[in-house]
């Protein structure tokens, strides 16, 4: 791998265990020490992910017009503010007003981050985007391990270590990526000398890329159910913050350490992203199958050990087939188009799973996910169907490689 694409890794990893230290137990404030329902804790994160949203769009369209460094540097300080004031100020309506400033800031990060990826290392095919989702696995099970560390001596101190991780991820990217290559803005002006034929079929790719995001949000909106109601449903069985933290070191640990063996099964057994989006969807239905029947520890870390088998198929895939799709100088805006569509289901995750499990119970609502994911089967299988024999082989050369 270039030693570009190693400093986009060093930085996700320092990115993530910051984000890691407080995102996985929000609910649980929110919940506990500030004393609101799971449905008005699930419109809070709904609010932060809106704001993520928002970013990841911004973002996308930033970096095919100023790129990647400026961007990075953007969605940075918005994070870095937002962090350290949440430090001196955590009450009702300041939680709720920096949490949309830190998915603000978020969103304007990472579709830079994986556009740059992509640029920097392009013979790399998925190898570029699976090494950066490793890497925010990394930071997941470093920042959610060391944060119910330190939740279980004062919570107000993940707050602390919270900003001070975005600050040494602000130096990384100020001295890191200044001359990385891909920071090449006029890319984005190609678009206007584009032909009809071009028009018409970027067109046909974008369609085809919304239509594979339809099964991605479904997948998320499942996923983030692990860091809001099922946060809260633990702690309801009598399970620590230490232990579901661990629960979460678990999953990064097993993304890293069982990426040979995935790499290897990938290569043997799946030779189109489309069958290892297939494979994953029908692992996640296991998961939330085996969730349903949880009620000790160690039931919860076999589901998150099924869970992250399939994750490590479907996130790294779809981000792949996304940077295939795009045109010349429309990178930045389809990973941004893919990073807000994974924001809008962890958007959309909490509120739908907070008043489902208000109003039925976490039976109902665990079940009710199983089903959604054949949606994801049906988009997946239709995502292609318009496009030209050429686009496909294409993505298959890319996936092989």
């Amino acid at each position: 791998m270039p030693k570009a694409l190693w400093l986009l890794i060093i930085g996700m990893v320092i990115n993530v265990t910051g984000a890691s230290f407080l995102w996985p137990l929000n609910t649980i404030y929110i919940h506990q020490e500030l004393g609101k329902s799971l449905s008005i804790a699930g419109l809070v994160l709904m609010a932060n992910s809106g704001a993520g949203v928002i970013g990841n769009l911004i973002g996308g369209r930033l970096f095919d017009r100023i790129g990647g460094y400026k961007t990075i540097l953007c969605g940075i300080s918005i994070t870095m503010v937002s962090a350290f004031t949440l430090v001196f100020f955590h009450s009702w309506t300041y939680y709720v007003v920096l949490l949309i400033g830190l998915g603000l800031g978020s969103g304007i990060t990472y579709p830079s981050m994986y556009a740059m990826a992509g640029s920097v290392w392009p013979e790399g095919g998925r190898k570029a985007f699976n090494s950066l989702y490793v890497a925010q696995n990394v930071g997941v099970a470093t920042g959610a391990a060391l944060g119910g560390l330190v939740a279980s001596f004062r919570f107000d101190y993940v707050f602390l270590a919270n900003g001070i991780m975005y600050i040494i991820f602000f130096f990384i990217a100020s001295f890191g990526f200044k001359n990385m290559k891909a920071d090449v803005s006029t890319r984005g002006q190609t678009s206007s000398i584009l032909d009809q034929r071009m028009v018409v079929e970027n067109k046909a790719k974008f369609k085809a890329l919304l239509i594979l995001c339809v099964g991605f949000i479904i997948c998320w909106i499942a996923y983030v159910q692990w860091a809001s109601t099922i946060s809260v449903h633990t702690q309801a069985l009598g399970i620590s913050i230490e232990q579901y933290s661990l629960i979460w070191t678990v999953n990064g640990a097993l993304i890293v350490l069982g990426q040979p063996l995935i790499s290897t099964l990938i290569k043997r057994w799946f030779h189109t992203l489309k069958g290892q989006i297939y494979f994953g969807l029908a692992v996640f239905m296991l998961s939330f199958f085996v969730l349903a029947q949880a009620e000790f520890f160690i039931i919860f870390v076999v589901a998150m050990v099924i869970l992250t088998i399939g994750e490590m198929f479907v996130w790294p895939a779809v981000p792949t087939i996304a940077h295939q799709l795009a045109p010349k100088g429309k990178e930045g805006f389809y990973q941004g188009v893919v990073n807000s569509i994974g924001t809008g289901g962890r958007m959309i995750g909490p509120f739908f799973g907070g008043v489902i499990a208000d109003l039925f119970g976490m039976q109902v609502l665990l079940y009710s996910l199983m089903l959604l994911f054949s949606v994801g089967f049906i988009s997946t299988y239709l995502y292609d169907r318009q496009l030209k024999p050429t686009v496909e082989e294409e993505i298959m050369i890319a996936h092989k490689s």
